[in-house]
């Protein structure tokens, strides 16, 4: 019997080797994952010989893209409301939008060059964007070396910037995620400060909402919740205490929790995550989860291994 995930609306099926990945590939970790209207899932790799992958939602391999451009720290991918695909690089500090078949449309940032740590000025390692569909402004969080929300012209010309390293509201403790619902509340996934916080498009507070073990991938589904995929404690033990992470939340628009599943101990067997990074929902409810599981576990091994890092989770209906 399959073992089922979740709770009450929200229960899931694990499908086992959901993607056909073209020949010679690998993906070596799934740092981000996005879905467009169509329900084709656009995977991002840390292969820079494979860096965005395509898939429709029966896991056959479309087409890639990206080979050239990307170095081995990609990070996060949206798809925004036209259907442009943006991909945020930290290694190389750039923000780039690409058609869906993959032609470079915009670079924000210069690749190869960081603004001055903890200075605010974009960008030193930025992690992810996202689009308002009202206005068509970017916003992008600086993450790894700014603690820093930055906010732009739909032709990339730079508009405004708030947030400082603390954990004060509107303080951040590395902004991970972001996303922009149809209100255009921006919500931002502060990792370090294991919490969520909501703003207003000038950067204003509204909300916070706490309790999130290291919230690292989070998305807007299409139903109006936010699912956030919960990295391993930093304790630096191996294995990682139990509890501490390695789930995914699924919250309300108001910050509610509403389901959360995966187990106590770290794994790749079914119903279980080492290091969920990336998130997506398409349509009919699917999740696809993306995982740094060669970073956190896997190039610690002897020999080193590439584990497993996409999951697709199948939702239970009836």
């Amino acid at each position: 019997m399959t073992d089922i995930l979740g709770n009450d609306n929200f229960r899931y099926e694990h499908v086992q080797d959901w993607h056909k990945l073209p020949a010679g590939a690998k993906l070596i970790e799934t740092p981000g994952v996005a879905v467009d209207a169509s329900d084709r899932v656009y995977v991002f790799s840390r292969n820079p010989e494979h860096p965005v992958m395509v898939f429709d939602r029966d896991g056959a391999f479309s087409h890639g893209f990206g080979k050239g451009v990307f170095g081995n720290r990609t990070h996060g991918i949206f798809i925004g409301p036209d259907g442009s695909v943006f991909c945020a690089d930290d290694g190389i500090h750039t923000i780039t939008k690409w058609t869906p078949e993959g032609e470079l449309l915009m670079t924000i940032g210069v690749s190869g060059q960081s603004s001055e740590k903890w200075k605010g000025d974009p960008f030193n390692r930025p992690t992810h964007a996202a689009v308002s569909k009202n206005t068509g402004h970017i916003y992008i969080t600086d993450g790894y070396g700014n603690f820093r929300v930055h906010k732009y012209t739909g032709d990339g010309q730079h508009v405004l910037s708030w947030g400082e390293p603390g954990i004060d509201p509107g303080q951040f403790l590395r902004p991970h995620n972001i996303a922009i619902d149809d209100n255009d509340r921006v919500i931002v996934a502060d990792r370090e400060a294991h919490r969520i916080q909501v703003f207003d498009t000038e950067g204003a507070v509204l909300d916070v909402w706490n309790n999130i073990h290291l919230p690292n991938g989070m998305t807007l589904a299409p139903d109006g919740n936010i699912y956030v995929g919960e990295l391993p404690g930093m304790t630096g033990e191996s294995p990682t205490p139990p509890g501490m992470g390695h789930r995914i939340s699924i919250l309300s628009p108001d910050g509610m929790l509403l389901a959360r599943f995966g187990h106590p101990d770290e794994g790749s067997t079914p119903g279980k995550f080492i290091a969920p990074h990336g998130m997506a929902v398409d349509s009919r409810g699917d999740i696809y989860v993306g995982e740094v599981s060669f970073t956190i576990r896997g190039q610690h091994m002897d020999p080193p291994k590439e584990l497993r890092s996409l999951t697709k989770l199948v939702k239970v209906t009836g």
